[in-house]
């Protein structure tokens, strides 16, 4: 009969999760024998099927003392002092890490601006054993080993089913999701929790890498931002257009491609003195716009050029009409009084110096 003088397990794998310890025929423990748990281990004892003990990090000298629920299980009325056998489990507790997930079929949620729509994601997470027992008695069982492999599907399911569920009810609009991928990380993280404590284990990172939409929204997106960024320059993607039909024109030759070629250029040549024209005006003098109809007018006049209509004096906070002479905006209360344009003090009607810095209006 061989005595276990020394019980403990060198793990040198990356994905092994439980591993039994082997127990030839011939060798019993005994009171005495010495239990080696390591950092990031768990070593828990059973007796046919049974879980019993749990042993953290740490070397223990067995005896009844620390092999109570052992005890009871094996009946020994008068305490641990034959040898017995048992099974030993060994449970790694450290993070696996850098564990893929990714929807195979898209998500299908609401969105307040482009109504039901399917999205697509991608990441990675990582995980531990939290509770060796309640995960021996949930997941392993009794199987000699258990490895990443064996769980990372079915953990793989539960996170997409929770994914799914978040982002549901997290109400995120989705063109703000990829700006709160970590936010979305954490909410998913959270919910996870409750139901994977339940079987022992604990969700330590959780990411998203990739939050992609179907081809047609992006496609629409594009053109939003192409058109956006158009708006404020129509006038010069204009000009532009003109000018290269000027110049393609000007290629044809006889003489209806130069007239044609006269004509456009004095229609391009008429719009750009217009549009220069009258940015170079607004660049040297001050400009509102019209009550009525919008148009750009210089400061001062009385009528619009565009819709004829007398100018109304604008409250320069809100936009709305205010009386002639008026100090203050009815609407907002907003300061009407005129402004130094060197120190910004507020000026009397009809000052000429700046009372403040005594620069001339």
């Amino acid at each position: 009969m061989g005595i276990l003088k020394v019980i403990e397990w060198k793990d040198d794998s990356r994905d092994v999760i439980v591993h039994k310890y082997f127990i030839n025929k011939r060798d019993f423990i005994t009171k005495g024998s010495m239990l080696i748990v390591r950092d990031s281990q768990a070593a828990i004892f059973a007796d046919k099927g049974k879980m019993a003990d749990v042993f953290l990090p740490g070397t223990y000298k067995l005896d009844t003392n620390n092999v109570p629920l052992l005890t009871t299980l094996m009946s020994w009325k008068y305490g641990f002092e034959s040898p017995f056998k048992s099974d030993i489990y060994y449970v790694n507790t450290k993070q696996f890490t850098n564990c893929k997930w990714g929807t195979i079929n898209p998500i299908m949620i609401r969105d307040k601006d482009f109504g039901p729509i399917r999205v697509r994601g991608f990441g990675s997470y990582a995980y531990r054993v939290s509770d060796p027992y309640i995960f021996m008695q949930e997941l392993s069982g009794t199987n000699s080993s258990f490895e990443t492999n064996d769980i990372n599907e079915w953990l793989r399911s539960i996170i997409v089913t929770g994914i799914t569920d978040t982002i549901a009810e997290s109400a995120i609009p989705v063109l703000d999701m990829a700006a709160n991928l970590i936010e979305l990380g954490e909410i998913v993280k959270k919910a996870l929790a409750p139901d994977l404590e339940k079987i022992g284990i604990e969700l330590t990172k959780f990411n998203f890498e990739n939050f992609s939409l179907p081809e047609q929204i992006e496609k629409v997106l594009d053109k939003t931002t192409e058109l956006g960024m158009m708006r404020g320059s129509m006038d010069v993607y204009t000009q532009m257009a003109q000018a290269d039909a000027l110049r393609d024109a000007a290629k044809n030759p006889g003489m209806a491609g130069g007239m044609m070629g006269a004509g456009i250029g004095l229609g391009i040549g008429s719009n750009m003195g217009r549009v220069f024209g009258s940015t170079m005006a607004q660049t040297h003098a001050k400009t509102v716009k019209c009550s009525s109809c919008g148009a750009i007018v210089k400061e001062g006049a009385k009528f619009c050029p565009e819709c004829g209509k007398a100018m109304q004096k604008l409250c320069p906070k809100c936009n709305k009409p205010v009386k002639e002479g008026a100090k203050f905006c009815s609407e907002c209360g907003a300061s009407l009084l005129p402004t130094c344009p060197k120190c910004n003090a507020k000026l009397n009607v009809g000052a000429k110096f700046c009372p403040e810095c005594g620069e001339k209006l």
